[in-house]
This record gives C-alpha cells, structure tokens and sequence, in this order.
C-alpha cells in the first residue's frame, strides 16, 4: 500500500453532505455517516433522521456539553436544534418505511459496480444483524455509502461483486472513500472527485472493479 496520505472520514462525511438538497430528510447510519451531521450549511434545511427516533438533531456535541438523554443510533451525544422532535421508535420506523428519507447514507464493507452493498454481516465473526439497514435500502430514495477503499489488510472493498451477505441489490447511488467520490453509472464507479496527490491510475490499483473517469473529474472539493 502506498504511503501517501488519504481524506479524513470527516472530510469524506463532509463532501457527501454537500450533496444533501433544501428540505432533504436525512438518515444517518451508525459509525461514519454520523459524521455528516458536523457539516452545517446555513443556505439548506437539512433534517437528520435517527433510528431511534430523534428528528431535526444538529452536530455532535462537543466533549462536556453531552445531553445524556438525546442520542444518536450510534449512542453518540447530539445537539438540539429549533423544531427539533424525538419520537417513539415505531414512528421513526414508519417514517422510513412511509418513504419520507430522502437519502439514508451507511457504512459498508463492501459496494459492487451494480450498486450491490453489504454492510451487515461478515460469516467468518460472531454476530451481525441487518437491523434497520434492510428497511433504510428498501424504503428510502437514495443511498450514499461512506466506507474507507480497502480494508485493514490492503484488500479492496470497491469490487466487481460483492463476496459478502448482501443487504440489498441496486440501491447504492454515490460512494465516498478515502481515496475519492463515485457515483453508481451504468459502466460501474464514476470516479467524480480523487483526493490531493491521487491519480486515477493510482486509484484504479486500489481497486478490484473498473473505475471509470468521469469528464468532469477534479481534485476533492473539501467544506467551504
């Protein structure tokens, strides 16, 4: 593996909450995409959806201002925002599956160039549920995905088809890793935007499907 350096999961939260539109509903997964409730942009609405039924929440909250009782999914202390709701679980639930989010972003372990992803079980480790992920995949509009290009090991995670338990076939629309942003295209990973000091050929090695090179590609556009 190369030594140069990668995108910070919040620089890579950031860039994916940059898609986000005015008025959007916005799931936000346990792990790395709760990270994408620390990017505020003051000209868009934007309400963060928990699975455990908090609605309208802001950034994490800084260390010594946690509220013990307002928690993401992850458990993780959020801030409160004006309008902002906390609601019973079945209702957060129905939210979902009444196919109000507009976008839900996860982590995954693996996306394939159909925009196939697996994110709920690895068989060789004790454990895993699908949860809430199966409901998200099927009910929302869209899913973005937020997962680092390879594993601890070096291998790829970006692949031609997925060799884990699927969540759900199809469904995966843009991707960011530390190495760039993709989109899901008929010819497979659009690489859109690649990290300072990456090449797409440099990208391509990392990667066990085919990136294709979108027209439009450009250096990483960070916050601000």
């Amino acid at each position: 593996m190369t030594g140069k350096a990668k995108l910070t999961r919040q620089a890579m939260c950031d860039r994916l909450a940059m898609e986000f539109q005015d008025g959007w509903i916005v799931n936000l997964g346990v792990g790395m995409p709760t990270l994408c409730s620390n990017y505020v942009d003051e000209s868009r609405s934007i309400i963060n959806h928990s699975e455990n039924g908090v609605i309208g929440y802001g950034p994490l909250a800084a260390e010594g201002e946690e509220d013990r009782h307002l928690v993401n999914a992850g458990g993780q202390h959020v801030t409160s925002q004006p309008g902002m709701g906390i609601v019973h679980h079945a209702d957060s639930f129905m939210i979902i599956r009444g196919g109000m989010i507009d976008v839900t972003v996860m982590g995954a372990y693996e996306v394939a160039e159909n925009g196939d992803f697996a994110n709920w079980r690895i068989p060789t480790r004790k454990g895993g549920g699908i949860g809430g992920a199966m409901d998200l995949a099927a009910c929302a509009k869209r899913v973005f995905i937020a997962m680092e290009h390879n594993t601890r090991e070096g291998a790829p995670r970006l692949l031609r088809r997925c060799s884990l338990p699927v969540t759900a076939p199809g469904v995966v629309k843009m991707l960011v890793t530390d190495l760039g942003l993709f989109q899901i295209a008929a010819s497979g990973f659009e690489l859109l935007e690649h990290a300072p000091g990456w090449s797409p050929q440099e990208i391509q090695e990392q990667t066990e499907a085919t990136v294709k090179v979108s027209p439009g590609l450009r250096e990483f556009r960070f916050r601000g």
